[in-house]
């Protein structure tokens, strides 16, 4: 089970003093977190694509190549590339180079986008959502398992027979399909037997175990192997010294980037502490505490859902830079190794 960091590079005002980081030092945070959680063991960095002011991640690539040449083992992703207002030629392209500079360690997750920002930006129209993301896709799949590529349809201008360079070092270049929990998302990804990424950040992660199944369902009827697809989780979290400090450390800005979130989406502003220690309880989505309590919680997650990777998205709301870099050199050198072990004790039975 790979365990990794997923982040949106958040640039809200801190909401103890009200101070804002510019979207340039959070950039250079990221390449600092990014070769930490290389340094630690994690598996895997993702950053989300995002194209709004209180977030920096709009060029994912951008950022992961830059931690490329600084790192050995980690792998890179996007979390998520909204493919629906992209160009796949251009995303293609831009995961290859990554792929070539980290040579080989290269993944794009690619997500219809639950902020919608990025639809007026490039001159799309959020009536061919669905259909936008579907033909992309296509092409996205066609490109990476061909280097001449021959392709038509109504969103973009056709293909005939043209080289797509570079080409990416793995073969072929991994694509998430990553879901906030639709049905029509995991049957997708499953039909196509490609991995699946389950934004789970609310509720309890076991009420996702039907997805799974119908996720795996679809594979099998589409004549995929269900056994040997990736299932990821994405899920907000924090991990400090004592549950109790790791608790009080991340409460402040999760609870004001909810309340933003929540106004902008109809939610209402009412995100309470007390919404806050439920959703981190042993079966809640929020993964804060100490190493011990977390590792419990990824434990209890991959019994249920079977997960073979998981992301803890640090943070939610600005946090300062030292305390991101604590909580990613804990869940490397304190977390992890509690789950590696108790997964290889669980496979030693069998």
């Amino acid at each position: 089970m790979e365990i990794g960091i997923s982040t949106f590079l958040e640039t809200t005002p801190d909401p103890v003093t009200g101070e804002v980081i510019s979207h340039a030092e959070r950039l250079r945070n990221a390449v600092e977190e990014i070769v930490l959680a290389d340094q630690v063991g994690l598996d895997v960095y993702g950053i989300g694509e995002h194209h709004r002011a209180d977030y920096a991640g709009t060029s994912p690539a951008v950022v992961l190549a830059a931690a490329a040449a600084r790192t050995k083992r980690i792998r890179l992703s996007s979390a998520v590339t909204v493919l629906s207002s992209d160009d796949p030629v251009r995303v293609y392209q831009a995961f290859s180079t990554l792929d070539g500079i980290s040579n080989g360690r290269a993944e794009i997750m690619a997500g219809r986008g639950s902020f919608i920002e990025s639809f007026p930006l490039f001159g799309y129209s959020l009536d061919d959502y669905d259909e936008l993301f579907d033909e992309k896709l296509e092409l996205l799949l066609a490109i990476r398992s061909s280097e001449k590529v021959t392709w038509s349809g109504r969103h973009r201008p056709a293909i005939n027979n043209l080289g797509v360079y570079p080409r990416s070092v793995q073969s072929p270049l991994p694509v998430w399909i990553a879901s906030g929990g639709t049905a029509q998302s995991a049957v997708r990804a499953g039909m196509l037997g490609l991995p699946i990424a389950f934004a789970i950040i609310g509720g309890m992660p076991e009420s996702f175990a039907p997805l799974v199944a119908l996720y795996k369902e679809a594979a099998a009827r589409a004549g995929h192997d269900p056994d040997k697809l990736e299932i990821a989780t994405h899920s907000h979290g924090f991990v400090g010294e004592t549950t109790v400090q790791a608790a009080d450390l991340f409460f402040p800005s999760t609870q004001a980037q909810m309340n933003v979130i929540g106004r902008e989406r109809g939610w209402g502003q009412n995100y309470t502490r007390a919404t806050y220690d439920t959703a981190r309880s042993l079966r809640g989505a929020l993964y804060v505490g100490d190493p011990e309590y977390v590792a419990e919680k990824i434990i209890l997650l991959r019994n249920n859902l079977g997960v073979t990777r998981f992301f803890l998205h640090i943070n939610v709301g600005t946090m300062p830079h030292l305390e991101v870099m604590r909580a990613i050199e804990l869940l490397g050198t304190r977390v992890a190794p509690i789950v590696r072990k108790e997964l290889a004790r669980n496979e030693a039975k069998k």
